[in-house]
C-alpha cells in the first residue's frame, strides 16, 4: 500500500489524473494553475495522466504539462510517487476506481455526480470513511460551491443574515442538446451516465441548494422528460454538444433531456427546481435564489461575480435587491486574484478546488464537500427518478 502522505516530507503533493476531455483539462489547468496565484503548504506535481487512447492523452499531457502517461488507471495505484488520483471519467467508472485507490492509501478527487447509483455511492462513502481513519482524504468535484459569490451566498445565511429559510429556487439551464441532430454522446447513455440533465447539471444546483442554506432536501415531486430520443451517431461520441451532419445511423436516447420538481427542506423550506439542456439561448444559466424572513439572496452563473441581496430590514421606501460585485479581496478566494473589480471566471472554481484540497489534506482534515455530501446529492437524484416514474412523493432520506 502507497503511502498518501508521503509528500508532506518533499512538499510536493503529487497528482495521477484518470480522463483527459472536458473535465480533465478543467482539473489539468486548475492543477497547474493553483501554486501560482495561492501560497499553498505543499506543491501538486502532474505527475500521470491517464487515458485508454495513449496518443490522445499523451497530447493532452504535452499540452498541460504531464510528465508521464498511463493506459490503465490500475497503473497509477502501484506507483510509490503519486499521492492523489483525480477521477475525471464518466459516471459509472468512478465507484470501481476510487475505491480502488483509497484502499491502495491514495487520496480521491472525485468528478460530480458522486455516482450512477445510490448503491455505488453508499459503498464509496463507506471507503472513504475507512480510509478517513487511516488519513487518507476524499473530495467530491461541486465545484460550483467555490465561486466566491456562492460561498459568500453560504456565509450570509449561515450568519443569519437572512433569517428563517423559506423558499428555495434552482434551476440550470443550458442548450447544447436543442438541436435534434447535436451528435450522440456518452452523456446520453444512461448505462454510462446514470441519468442526463438530473445528474449532469441537476446534481450542481441540489448540491448548491443544501450546502448554502445548511439545509437538506427531504422529499420531492419529480417529472423527466426527453424531447428528442435518437441522436445521429458521429463518429467518436462528443462529450459536449456541436451540430452534427443528419446521419442514417441513430442511437437511442435513454436519459432525461429535462427534469424538474419541487422539494421539502428539513428545515421546512419548500423548493423548486429545474434542470435542462434544451433551453434555447441559456449557455450555463445556472442560477439559485434563496428567500428568508429578513431578506433574499440571487444568483445566476452567467452573471458569475454578481450576487443580488435584498434587506427587508431596511425602510420599505428604499428599499430594493442590491447588486454586489463580489470581487473585494475581503470575498471568498478573491484576494489571491486580481483588482476589485476585474472578475473570475469558470475555470476559477476549479482552482479553488485544489486550493481547499491541497490545503485539507496538508493540515490533516477532512476536505468538503466530503463522499457523504455526494452521496446526499445522489439520494435526492434517486428520489426525483422514481417519483417521476410512479408519480408520487418521495422522500430522499437525506440529512443535514
Amino acid at each position: 500500500m502507497s503511502d498518501s502522505t508521503s509528500g508532506a516530507a518533499t512538499g510536493e503533493l503529487s497528482v495521477g489524473m484518470v480522463g483527459y476531455a472536458f473535465m480533465g483539462a478543467a482539473h489539468s489547468q486548475a492543477w497547474r494553475t493553483a501554486p501560482s496565484f495561492f501560497d499553498l503548504p505543499l506543491r501538486p506535481r502532474l505527475a500521470a495522466i491517464c487515458g485508454r487512447d495513449a496518443s490522445a492523452a499523451g497530447a493532452v499531457a504535452e499540452r498541460f504539462g504531464w510528465e508521464s502517461v498511463e493506459t490503465d488507471w490500475r497503473a497509477l495505484l502501484t506507483r510509490d510517487d503519486i499521492h492523489v488520483i483525480d477521477i475525471c471519467t464518466p459516471g459509472d467508472t468512478h465507484a470501481e476506481i476510487a475505491i480502488a485507490a483509497l484502499e491502495a492509501g491514495k487520496h480521491v478527487l472525485c468528478e460530480k455526480p458522486l455516482a450512477n447509483t445510490v448503491a455505488e455511492a453508499e459503498h464509496m462513502a463507506a471507503a472513504a470513511a475507512t480510509a478517513a481513519a487511516r488519513g487518507v482524504r476524499s473530495m467530491v468535484g461541486f465545484t460550483y460551491r467555490r465561486t466566491p459569490a456562492v460561498s459568500y451566498a453560504h456565509q450570509m445565511v449561515a450568519s443569519g443574515r437572512l433569517g428563517a429559510i423559506r423558499h428555495v429556487r434552482g434551476q440550470y439551464l443550458q442548450d447544447w442538446l436543442t438541436d435534434e441532430n447535436s451528435p450522440m454522446s456518452w452523456r446520453l447513455d444512461k448505462e454510462r451516465a446514470g441519468s442526463g440533465a438530473l445528474g449532469d447539471i441537476g446534481a450542481h444546483v441540489v448540491d448548491m441548494a443544501q450546502w448554502v442554506t445548511g439545509s437538506s432536501i427531504s422529499s420531492v415531486n419529480g417529472l423527466m422528460e426527453t424531447f428528442v430520443t435518437t441522436r445521429p451517431v458521429s463518429g467518436e461520441h462528443a462529450t459536449l454538444g456541436g451540430t452534427a451532419a443528419a446521419s442514417a445511423e441513430r442511437a437511442p436516447v435513454t436519459v432525461d433531456d429535462a427534469t424538474a420538481f419541487t422539494a421539502r427542506f428539513d428545515n421546512g423550506a419548500v423548493g423548486v427546481f429545474e434542470a435542462t439542456r434544451c433551453a434555447t439561448g441559456r449557455k450555463n444559466a445556472l442560477r439559485l435564489e434563496i428567500n428568508g424572513s429578513l431578506g433574499s439572496v440571487s444568483f445566476d452563473f452567467e452573471d458569475m461575480n454578481v450576487l443580488e441581496y435584498f434587506d427587508s430590514t431596511q425602510p420599505a421606501v428604499e428599499a430594493g435587491f442590491r447588486r454586489i460585485l463580489v470581487t473585494e479581496a475581503d470575498h471568498p478566494y478573491v484576494a489571491s486574484w486580481w483588482p476589485p473589480g476585474h472578475g473570475l471566471g469558470y475555470e476559477h472554481g476549479f482552482t479553488h478546488q485544489v486550493v481547499d484540497l491541497v490545503t485539507a489534506i496538508a493540515e490533516g482534515v477532512d476536505p468538503v464537500p466530503s463522499f457523504a455530501d455526494g452521496l446526499r446529492v445522489q439520494r435526492v437524484l434517486a428520489a426525483v427518478e422514481a417519483s417521476a416514474a410512479d408519480g408520487t412523493t418521495h422522500p430522499t432520506g437525506a440529512t443535514s
